[in-house]
This record gives structure tokens, sequence and C-alpha cells, in this order.
């Protein structure tokens, strides 16, 4: 049992970063583990770089599927919680570039975090994903060029001053707009994922001026009346909000020289049930 729970472990972090979705990943690493326990006729000398490969290409043809699926709607991934144990920290890729992720294709992808988050050579990652060593050097070189605006890198954990966020939050709460507007990027991006299920204000607002409205309007209209909690997701500082005991939205900021660039909300159900039952 502890050794399938480490497998678990050591393999969640390939399909979290490719799929970007909590859930589909438990599920993918549970197929391949299913399989390789009840398949017995076949013997395999290098366990965990079978067991690696059989997710990556998984999550692969799953994300595939998942692109046609995807409704035209604003969609974030699927949060985590840096204190679960049932994964390697460290090896969890950053909110804001699973977010900027969604530009690559899943192969691109697939090559992007095997290159960058996991070091592989591109000879491992052609053996892995069974294409040539220039097929891996032609996607990994398609991908950067996408992301060529990407200045941060792969892992990023957000050092932020003390209390960043709950001043940020008496400052709503007081609805001293100045105050506010001087905390955010003059380019700020707030991103809503309501998972075409919740009625939103906005999937998108740009600027210091609207996000600020944008904040203060929410907070007036709902949030005045939820209980909060400050919590860490995917290396970067995020706000839970509670309505009678029922996560109802989670924030996460993306701050940049102690100005908000990013605020990522999720208030679709679906992924925030996933996170309660985490």
């Amino acid at each position: 049992m502890d050794l399938l729970k480490n497998y678990q472990k050591k393999l969640f972090p390939y399909a979290y970063n490719i799929l970007g979705s909590a859930e589909d990943a438990r599920d993918v690493v549970q197929d391949v583990m299913l399989k390789h326990l009840t398949t017995q006729d076949q013997a395999v000398e290098n366990e965990t770089g079978y067991l690696i490969r059989s997710v990556v290409n998984q999550s692969i043809n799953l994300k595939k599927r998942n692109k046609k699926t995807v409704s035209e709607s604003m969609w974030l991934p699927e949060p985590v919680e840096m204190t679960d144990t049932n994964m390697i920290r460290d090896e969890i890729l950053s909110y804001s570039m699973l977010v900027l992720l969604e530009k690559l294709g899943p192969k691109e992808r697939a090559v992007f975090i095997l290159k960058e988050a996991f070091d592989y050579s591109h000879q491992e990652i052609a053996e892995a994903l069974s294409f040539s060593v220039e097929n891996s050097r032609k996607l990994l070189s398609r991908a950067k060029t996408l992301l060529k605006d990407v200045a941060e890198p792969v892992k990023a954990p957000t050092a932020l001053p003390a209390n960043y966020l709950q001043n940020y939050m008496h400052t709503i709460k007081n609805g001293n707009v100045e105050h506010l507007v001087e905390m955010l990027s003059n380019d700020i991006i707030v991103r809503t994922d309501g998972g075409g299920k919740i009625k939103i204000v906005s999937e998108l607002t740009v600027g210091a001026s609207n996000a600020a409205e944008l904040m203060l309007y929410v907070y007036k209209t709902y949030q005045h009346a939820f209980t909060i909690a400050y919590r860490e997701l995917n290396h970067q500082p995020a706000i839970l909000f509670y309505n009678d005991g029922v996560l109802v939205n989670c924030q996460i900021f993306e701050v940049e020289d102690s100005k908000i660039k990013q605020i990522y909300s999720v208030v679709d159900p679906d992924k925030l049930n996933i996170m309660i039952r985490s």
C-alpha cells in the first residue's frame, strides 16, 4: 500500500501539470496504476519510467479530448492546496504558469513541462513520447515561441509582504478606491471562471480602474457576508470565500513588485467542490 501511495504521489504532478485538472489527474494516475497492477503478462525493467510514460501519454490524449469539448467561456485550471501531502509540492507548477500553458497544444505542453519542469533531455522526451529527438526540439521551440511573453520561471513561489492580502481586503471593505487602485498594476487582468453554471459580472476585466470597480462591486453585492480564509494555492497567495460554510469563490493572485498583476477568480461550483474533497 505504501508503494502504491508513493507512486501515486510521484505520478500526480506529471498528469496535473499537463491537464490542469486535479480530478482528471487523479483519474489518470489511478487508471494507469490499476492497469499496471492487474497486468502480469509482461516484465517491466524500469517500473517508474514505464509508469511516468504511461501517465504522460494518457494525460496528453485526455487533454486532446478535453480541448475539443471545452466551452467558449473562460476556463481556469483547478487549483490545489500546497498543504496536500498526497503530492510532491515542488513539482506542481505555479497557477499563473498553468494558465499560460493553455496557449499550447497537448504535445507542446507535455514537451515543455518535461524539459523545463522535470529537466528531461530531448532524448528522454523522445523515448517517453515515441517520436524523434528532432521532433522534441521543434515542439519545445514552438512552445517557447507561443510563450515568448513569459518572463517568470516555471515554478515561481511569490513572496509577499506580511498581511498583504489582509490589507487588500481591508481596503476593499473600507471602499477606498484610490488606495485599491494603487495596489493594482496598471495593466491588471481579472479572469473569472464560472464554468457556465454561475452568472458572473465579467469574465475578463482589464486595467486598474476597471478592476477596482469590479472588486468593490462584487464585495458590496456578495462578499460582504462571506467568511474569508487566506491560503497558498499552486505556490501563489489566495483568498477563499465561504457562504454559510460552503466554498463559493477562490481568488488566486499574481503579484509583481508589490502590485497585483493578475487575479484568477474561480466560482465554478464543480471545481470548488473538487477542492473541498481533495
